[in-house]
């Protein structure tokens, strides 16, 4: 099964979105709250390339981006077979 790591907050509607599509995929991605945790917000940033935006999301290690971008990739067809990958940590 596939690693998944999402950076969030507590009160954001995408990230609950977000976390509602992959529990359907039956995933519990790790979360890790910036919004209680704000030393992590930097280390987001590093990773997905500059955005600052909740969520951001990555599955084995490969920034998938926000909510649209997850959802876009779920609707092309392109989620189930990375989240069908192992991780390779």
């Amino acid at each position: 099964m596939a690693r998944v790591e999402m950076y969030a907050t507590r009160i954001c509607p995408f990230c609950n979105m977000a976390n509602a599509l992959l529990r359907s995929k039956g995933v519990e991605a790790e979360k890790t709250m910036v919004d209680v945790h704000t030393e992590e917000r930097a280390r987001m940033r590093e990773r997905a390339g500059g955005r600052h935006t909740v969520p951001q999301i990555f599955i084995n290690g490969r920034h998938i981006g926000g909510f649209d971008e997850l959802k876009a990739l779920d609707d092309a067809g392109g989620l189930d077979p990375l989240l069908a990958e192992a991780a390779s940590e």
